[in-house]
């Protein structure tokens, strides 16, 4: 069965390489452009993982992981920030929050692909 992966984020750019990268790994790609589509998208589809960026309109990434979270259907749903929010105290609170992995922006394609199967192994 193919792995599901939600894609979060406002940027086209990035979405787009995520997207094309992620489907030619063989999995079932979802696309968010904020956190409130995500929250939507989550209700119906159970990703096995989320790629979440925590700057966005409405709904940022920090709520959408509290929700995740908060939900039984999602807590085996692995959550990797994607931001470029890099200090430290970011760092902090998105692992604090329960995300599995913290990647920072501008970041690479392998780097992510690698981590996301190692953390869906």
């Amino acid at each position: 069965m193919k792995k599901k992966i939600l894609i979060v984020d406002d940027e086209p750019n990035i979405v787009m390489t995520l997207e094309y990268t992620f489907k030619k790994q063989d999995f079932e790609v979802y696309i968010a452009r904020d956190g409130s589509e995500a929250l939507h998208i989550l209700e119906k589809n159970f990703p096995d993982i989320v790629l979440l960026d925590i700057m966005m309109p409405g709904v940022d990434g920090y709520q959408t992981l509290k929700y995740i979270k908060a939900q039984d259907s999602l807590k085996n749903t692995k959550v990797v920030f994607l931001t470029a929010k890099n200090k430290a105290s970011d760092i902090e609170k998105g692992l604090k929050l329960g995300a599995d992995k913290y990647l920072t922006k501008p970041f690479s394609v392998k780097k992510i692909v690698s981590d996301v199967l190692e953390l869906l192994n």
